[in-house]
């Protein structure tokens, strides 16, 4: 049984954690949050430690390692996405494994970084990609390397529906979430590479606060792709119905992958503690991949290169 500590207790995904956490029979021992609505952790977690300040849950965690037996063997950090850089490095020098919510980290050169702390510490980190433990993903990849070597038509569409709320929280403000292509894209992003190879082109269409769109050439596709937190956006088919609507089709044909989305975090812990998980490396390339759209200036799409929902929009100054 590994012992765990988890940093973001409070937050929309740790739930996800704390069940992969005893699914994959390991213990909670203590979690943190500066927000005290964790009352989740009763029902799978009755016997953790809590904190509201950082500095007493380090303190904890550092007396635990000078008891036989007592040490954090991980910590899983689900925290907002600006604070994953230091809480990673807190993990690590604290002489556990670390488990990281996407996005890792916004920069390729704090991926470096970290790297060097992996190498100081002797410890891992590593990152929940679990799109690609998602049987239809896995399907697909064997199908695109089992085929005739060619580039692939795809169209990618990500629309979650947020309300007011969002743009209040640190998910709306970009010096913290980093946009909404990194904050709900980038696990995406991971598939694409995944599936389809290196990355040969990245241009940006459309980018605001609620949504984003682009073209993605890889070796093995084309891919317009469109995300979005804006109701306003969902297909008039669902609209009212359902506050989500996801679809990728390759060559015309729809990739269903709904069912299962949210359930792969307990595969992701499990091929980690069995030493098969997704370490910096694997995590490298969407990481590039969303630091350069952030950093694009929008261009007026090419014929053929433009997702179809891109024609409803204005171009972003």
């Amino acid at each position: 049984m590994r012992r765990f500590a988890l940093l973001g207790a409070a937050g929309y995904i740790a739930p996800r954690h704390m069940r992969a956490i005893k699914e994959t029979g390991n213990q909670l021992v203590s979690a943190c949050d500066i927000n005290d609505s964790v009352g989740v952790i009763d029902s799978l977690a009755p016997h953790s430690e809590f904190f509201t300040e950082f500095e007493r849950f380090h303190d904890h965690a550092c007396a635990l390692k000078r008891q036989p037996g007592q040490a954090l063997d991980f910590v899983s950090v689900c925290s907002p996405n600006h604070l994953h850089h230091a809480h990673i490095g807190a993990g690590l020098r604290l002489g556990c494994d670390v488990i990281c919510e996407k996005p890792l980290v916004p920069t390729a050169n704090q991926l470096d970084d970290l790297a060097r702390t992996e190498q100081e510490t002797g410890h891992r980190l590593w990152n929940i990609l679990q799109l690609r433990h998602h049987q239809a993903i896995i399907d697909l990849k064997s199908r695109v390397q089992g085929g005739a070597v060619h580039k692939h038509e795809v169209d990618l569409t990500y629309i979650t529906s947020r309300g007011k709320w969002y743009m209040q929280s640190w998910k709306g403000d970009p010096r913290k979430s980093f946009g909404v292509a990194t904050n709900i894209g980038v696990h995406f992003y991971d598939m694409l590479h995944f599936v389809f190879g290196r990355l040969q082109r990245n241009v940006v269409h459309f980018a605001d606060p609620l949504k984003t769109a682009g073209y993605l050439e890889y070796e093995n596709a084309r891919v317009r792709w469109f995300l979005s937190i804006d109701a306003k956006d969902l297909p008039e088919a669902v609209r009212g119905r359902q506050t989500t609507w996801r679809s990728i089709t390759v060559d015309g044909r729809e990739i269903e992958f709904s069912e299962g989305f949210t359930d792969l975090h307990t595969a992701s812990y499990q091929a980690i503690l069995d030493g098969k998980g997704y370490g910096i490396e694997d995590a490298r390339h969407c990481v590039e991949t969303v630091e350069a759209i952030r950093s694009a200036i929008p261009v007026t799409a090419r014929d053929s290169e433009g997702h179809e929902f891109t024609s409803r929009l204005s171009r972003s100054a």
